[in-house]
């Protein structure tokens, strides 16, 4: 990518136009970002909440209005619709009829039920709910995607011209062989999404044996059953190795001294982590260290897609974020 990873991803999704819902509609930094959404046609967007509250806000920022639509889901004509169909979706799990109208009733169900009508095509959440408040009524209501068991979350980190992807640097603890193998296959699907022909590096203290431990054989075997899921779907657009040090994935001359022959050749762009605490760590670390900007945490494995932000975040990480999603549409 030539242009900055930012304008790439507002580009591309301007010229899908899709619907993104913000459930957290009242909050300022919410508004702010249907705002600047709409100021540049990147997407329809739908705010939930309070409509004269967001409606007045708005208009003190002068907002065009015609791009943004308001919905109170506590009064919506769709509600007991809404609850209907989550009854279906959770009466196998113990929910009532009014235990689902009481559940849709709040913002973040609601909004998540309307992407599964498909009455819009992502949602963006997080900069007032917690992680799990975004991503559990995913998991119940829209679900994981075809192939795959385990939702996980990347980030994009660019710099200039280049883009890597870390994952999971934000969701699972200590993933298993068979999550391990999810994630690269979620990450490998993300990365065909934004344009980038993925080469993961299945990451470890150990490269090619070099050490020994159950960490490094996690990796091995991951990598083994990550290479049988890529070849299903991807027919050869793609290099995985493992198990790998990160100078050995990423540094050529390094790759051709401590792991020769390897398909990657120290030429990684896709970094799958052993643990949440390798991730996360080497996320911040890239970007504070590096001076690489972090696009995060982007959910992946989900049926359609959905978004968590962090509670830190600014109106532009919103427009970042509801550019990610509406090109995570593309499938």
């Amino acid at each position: 990518m030539n242009k900055d990873f930012s304008q790439v991803i507002l580009d591309k999704a301007a010229s899908l136009y899709k619907h993104i819902v913000l459930p957290e509609g009242e909050d300022i930094r919410t508004i702010e970002a249907a705002k600047k959404i709409a100021d540049i046609k990147m997407a329809k967007v739908t705010l939930l909440g309070d409509e004269k509250k967001i409606g007045d806000e708005l208009k003190k920022m002068g907002a065009n209005t015609k791009e943004i639509t308001i919905i109170n889901p506590k009064t919506s004509p769709k509600l007991k619709e809404y609850a209907d169909k989550f009854y279906e979706l959770r009466k196998s799990k113990g929910v009532t009829q009014e235990q689902a109208l009481e559940i849709v009733k709040d913002e973040v169900y609601f909004g998540t039920m309307m992407v599964k009508i498909g009455e819009v095509d992502g949602l963006v959440s997080g900069a007032v709910h917690s992680t799990p408040d975004t991503v559990r009524p995913a998991l119940q209501i829209i679900k994981a995607a075809k192939g795959v068991d385990t939702v996980s979350s990347m980030f994009f980190m660019t710099k200039g011209d280049t883009t890597l992807l870390y994952a999971d640097s934000g969701l699972n603890q200590d993933p298993t062989i068979e999550q391990l193998a999810d994630i690269a296959l979620t990450t490998a699907r993300t990365a065909k999404q934004f344009g980038i022909v993925p080469k993961i590096a299945m990451l470890s203290y150990s490269t090619k044996g070099s050490a020994k431990g159950t960490g490094p054989d996690k990796m091995i075997k991951a990598t083994e059953l990550a290479k049988a899921k890529l070849e299903k779907e991807f027919d050869g657009e793609y290099a995985i190795d493992g198990e790998l040090q990160f100078d050995a994935a990423f540094v050529p001359k390094v790759a051709e001294k401590k792991a020769p022959g390897s398909p990657v050749k120290g030429q990684a762009n896709v970094f799958i982590f052993p643990d949440l605490g390798a991730g996360n760590i080497c996320y911040k670390m890239t970007e504070r260290l590096a001076g690489y900007a972090a696009y995060g945490p982007i959910l992946q494995g989900i049926a359609k897609p959905v978004n968590d932000l962090s509670r830190g975040c600014n109106s532009d990480d919103i427009v970042a974020a509801a550019a990610i999603t509406a090109i995570q549409t593309l499938g």
